[in-house]
């Protein structure tokens, strides 16, 4: 088995002369037959890796493998009287007399304290490698845009390198000379099955996954049928997948808008519902109303007919009885003038009684001569006014005669008229009759004439036939103007009678209402 570089490190370390320079001269010497070293001049050498060439420097190499802990630091630290220090001294020790898993077990106690780095980093690589053989390893890869760490900017030779560096560019192109795509039957037919125009429900998955390739005019080259999956090129995946996204937006749009139909018709009949329904209890509520206020409309006109009726007979009582004092008055008055000296002859007492009661009933007196004076003067008032509404009515009832005059006047021209319309439409009627009865003798003795001359004859009653048509025609005309203008002249008077009786009812009814006859 031929050495590798760390091999050879961990040799070159053992050796008490080796040095940087004999290090760089066996690495040249053992290696040179192989194409991914290079050697350089002096301690150099390159490396072919998968992303490009490398060059190392060997300055330094074999120290830092020898990167040993003296035994000595290790006591020191186990004889300190602090327990952080003795934890540190017994985990070193612990870990020097581990055993090493991996192609290095062979190593004894002694030996393992004088592990190199290289020899600790090919056992860790070991192990590495024997997990990620035991898993199914997923690598998540980040990708630095920009060596300034600026946010915002974009490198795009870096991001190329790093890409070509982790190897994804390879995987690409392996990925699309394949098939990375991979679907199981019924899968495919569960997520596309839809799109087939046909019923297939009753199908198995394969032949439903055969029939959305074949509608969608995939060609064979770029999928392959498997027994339990499909596997198709780089994409074809995604025309069935942007189809499907198109026909499951479409399917959303129909559902919502039927759902929006459907939500505008339940709408529409809880808006006619509820305006039924508060017709009908805006409806009971008016009728309640109205009855509540009918019920207080008749209560409230029986209480003022009881209230009228009480201030009507206590007037009444009030009227009456001062008509009894004035009357009493006055027929006291009357007898005393006639008796003459008759009051006197009675006694002192009486006379006294008498003299009260006249004082009492002045006042009476008074007030019911103040009251005639005011119906008197509202009576004169009235009367007055009364006059001026009587010459005010003679006033209106000159004028209603004068219209009825003009009116009687404009019929009989109208009737004038329409007699001399309807004696010219008889005389037009009449001419016409005859008109007809010559024509039609003038056919007869046409008919009878001889043959020979029918060509001659013929002209001739084409020509009285036509004249005979014309005076029909000028006949019918001159008629159909006449009716016409009788028709046109008989509306006029009619509307003219009734705007003539319209302004004179309307003329008096203002007036009566402006001098308060109603």
């Amino acid at each position: 088995k031929p050495l590798g570089l760390l091999s050879l490190l961990d040799e070159e370390s053992t050796f008490p002369n080796g040095t940087d320079l004999t290090f760089a001269d066996k690495l040249k010497q053992h290696l040179k037959s192989n194409s991914c070293f290079r050697g350089e001049r002096d301690k150099a050498f390159t490396v072919r890796h998968y992303a490009g060439e490398v060059s190392y420097d060997t300055t330094a190499f074999l120290e830092k493998n020898r990167d040993l802990l003296h035994v000595d630091s290790i006591q020191l630290l186990s004889s300190s009287k602090c327990h952080l220090p003795q934890i540190f001294a017994s985990y070193m020790l612990t870990q020097s007399e581990k055993p090493i898993v991996g192609p290095l077990h062979k190593l004894g106690g002694a030996d393992s304290q004088k592990l190199s780095v290289a020899t600790k980093f090919k056992a860790q690589l070991f192990q590495l490698m024997q997990r990620l053989e035991s898993t199914t390893p997923h690598f998540i890869r980040c990708i630095k845009p920009n060596n300034l760490q600026s946010p915002g900017s974009y490198e795009q030779g870096l991001v190329l390198q790093q890409l070509r560096c982790c190897g994804v560019l390879e995987v690409v192109r392996i990925s699309r000379s394949g098939f990375p795509t991979r679907m199981s039957h019924q899968k495919f037919a569960k997520r596309y099955g839809f799109l087939l125009l046909e019923n297939v429900a009753s199908q198995d998955p394969l032949s439903v996954s055969v029939a959305i390739l074949h509608q969608f005019n995939i060609l064979p080259e770029m999928y392959q049928v498997g027994y339990t999956k499909l596997f198709f090129r780089t994409g074809q995946i995604g025309v069935l997948e942007d189809t499907r996204n198109r026909t499951l937006h479409g399917i959303l749009r129909v559902q919502s808008c039927f759902r929006g139909y459907q939500a505008r018709c339940l709408r529409k009949e809880l808006w006619r519902g509820i305006t039924t329904l508060q017709s009908f209890i805006r409806g009971e509520k008016t009728r309640k109303g109205f009855a509540t206020s009918l019920q207080r409309h008749r209560a409230a006109v029986i209480i003022q007919k009881h209230v009228k009726t009480t201030y009507a007979r206590n007037r009444m009582k009030m009227t009456t009885g001062a008509a009894v004092v004035i009357q009493s008055f006055i027929r006291g008055l009357l007898v005393r003038r006639c008796s003459g000296d008759i009051g006197f002859l009675k006694s002192g007492g009486m006379k006294t009684n008498e003299a009260d009661e006249v004082l009492v009933k002045a006042s009476f007196l008074a007030e019911l001569q103040r009251r005639v004076l005011k119906a008197e003067a509202g009576l004169r008032e009235k009367e007055e006014e009364n006059d001026i509404l009587h010459q005010r009515l003679q006033q209106y009832e000159s004028r209603w005669s004068e219209y009825e005059l003009k009116m009687k006047s404009m019929e009989e021209v109208w009737q004038k008229q329409m007699r001399s319309l309807q004696s010219s439409l008889s005389i037009a009627k009449k001419s016409l009759a005859m008109d007809d009865s010559e024509r039609n003798s003038d056919a007869s003795v046409n008919a009878s004439d001889d043959k020979e001359y029918s060509w001659d004859v013929g002209n001739n009653q084409r020509r009285q036939e036509s004249s005979g048509t014309r005076s029909m025609s000028a006949g019918l005309s001159v008629i159909s103007r006449l009716a016409e203008e009788f028709e046109q002249r008989s509306q006029v008077f009619g509307d003219d009678a009734k705007f003539l009786v319209e302004v004179g009812k309307r003329t008096m009814l203002q007036d009566c209402v402006k001098q308060r006859l109603f």
